[in-house]
């Protein structure tokens, strides 16, 4: 038996990675959202392999007046060569599929993340360049501001809320990359048999999973800085303050957990994705609000009246039962 050839799984693994690589190439690959109260539906700018999308004309209408230069494909060699590279990365992972030989499925997942790394600094790059050289005589100039937009999530630029995301063909892009990473594990731990290999290799597939699965924290609560998102009042106490993300990244900043039940009440239109909670025992220090305690009393006294303070275990929370003369609510009961 030779000992160096690729299992089944891992041809399928690569065969359905070269799948889906080449249809990613006719799909947009990213796309930049614009929110703003006089675009009520939105634009969006749809990033192809070879071309752009959306709507394009009106984004460059606005940009002229901050003297942002306007977008045309033709202007971008990597509209030109992006399609042929991921062909190319799709033939490969299909002949590596083919002559199945371990060591090339090594050589190729290692291209392939380093295709991906560069292709990202290529377009922060793009973003900086689009973002801050910017023409000295614009109808509107407003000293100091840049208009870069974020590389993947949310920022804010004036008045218009920037989501930098993923489109069909980038989550094609992505799942393709982890079947390759799956056919690199599968192969490393056959190569080597002892049990720390597996383990440790075991460890890293889940640790994928994790970081691929899960949501960052919303931006950190700047106290006597950031303002609450629905009473407009600066947000001071490290104690009864919350904070909602969005499915796109984009934070909301509250300085009671009752500001940010009655604005998401207000908005149906947001689609959260995660809230978060302070912790009343600590300062300044968040928590998920589905994993957390709620205490609710008169003598506590938050900021806005919601008299809400947040724990991470009842353990915690049991002392300032007590000392509030509070009773226990649970968050699904707040959100009603």
């Amino acid at each position: 038996m030779n000992t160096t050839k690729i299992s089944v799984l891992s041809k399928v693994l690569l065969i359905v990675s070269a799948v889906l690589l080449l249809v990613s190439i006719f799909v947009p690959i990213w796309r930049i959202e614009l929110d703003a109260p006089q675009y009520p539906e939105g634009l969006k700018l749809l990033i192809y392999s070879n071309t752009l999308g959306g709507n394009v004309e009106i984004i460059n209408g606005l940009n002229h007046y901050i003297g942002m230069k306007t977008l045309h494909a033709n202007e971008f060699i990597e509209f030109t060569i992006l399609p042929f590279i991921i062909g190319l990365f799709a033939l490969l992972s299909l002949v590596v599929a083919l002559i199945a030989e371990r060591r090339f499925v090594f050589i190729l997942f290692t291209l392939f993340v380093c295709f991906g790394i560069i292709a990202m600094i290529d377009f922060w790059r793009w973003e900086y360049n689009y973002g801050h050289n910017l023409n000295p005589n614009a109808a509107i100039i407003v000293p100091g501001m840049a208009y870069q937009p974020p590389l993947i999530g949310f920022k804010q630029l004036l008045n218009f809320g920037a989501y930098s995301i993923p489109d069909a063909g980038g989550w094609l892009f992505i799942v393709s990359g982890m079947l390759m990473l799956f056919a690199t594990i599968k192969e490393y731990i056959s190569k080597n048999k002892n049990r720390n290999s597996i383990k440790a290799m075991s460890s890293l597939l889940m640790i994928s999973l994790f970081l691929s699965c899960t949501s960052e924290l919303p931006d950190p609560i700047q106290l006597n800085k950031d303002h609450c998102d629905y009473c407009k009042m600066t947000i001071s106490n490290g104690h009864f303050a919350s904070a909602l993300k969005t499915n796109k990244g984009r934070s909301y900043k509250f300085d009671d957990m009752t500001c940010m039940i009655n604005y998401i009440k207000q908005h149906e239109e947001i689609q959260a994705a995660k809230f978060y909670v302070h912790d009343f025992v600590a300062d300044n220090q968040l928590i998920e609000a589905d994993h957390a305690f709620f205490i609710h009393g008169d003598a506590i006294s938050s900021p806005m009246g919601g008299n809400i303070a947040a724990f991470v275990t009842s353990e915690s929370a049991q002392p300032y039962l007590k000392k509030f003369n509070a009773k226990t609510i649970t968050w699904s009961a707040l959100l009603q």
